[in-house]
């Protein structure tokens, strides 16, 4: 049985936060997402606490800076890329507040759109 790829989406400003980071966090962060799409999860993805089941942050460590994807699999038929920030690596390890909130929202107002 060969395995279906599943799409992925992005939530338009994500995209957009994303297409900042540098071009080798990209590459290294696209490929992850297509594991994902192939049913995989890639050594830089870890599921996410606090936000359900199907939900994985991707932590890298780029030249000095630290970047992170969160993306959810659970939500219709696609993988849905719902953040993407740069950290700034004086908080220690935990995810700032407003990001997990609007994580949550994103989240929240994805599974109301998508059926």
């Amino acid at each position: 049985m060969t395995r279906r790829t599943r799409p992925v989406s992005w939530i338009k400003a994500v995209r957009k936060a994303f297409e900042t980071f540098p071009e080798g966090a990209r590459l290294i962060c696209l490929t992850a997402l297509t594991i994902a799409a192939e049913g995989g999860k890639a050594d830089i993805a870890k599921p996410m606490h606090g936000m359900g089941s199907g939900v994985f942050e991707m932590a890298l460590p780029f030249r000095g800076d630290a970047f992170r994807v969160v993306y959810a699999v659970q939500v219709g038929d696609e993988i849905w890329v719902v953040h993407a920030f740069q950290k700034s690596a004086t908080q220690g390890i935990k995810t700032p507040k407003r990001e997990l909130d609007l994580i949550k929202d994103r989240l929240k107002r994805l599974k109301e759109m998508v059926p």
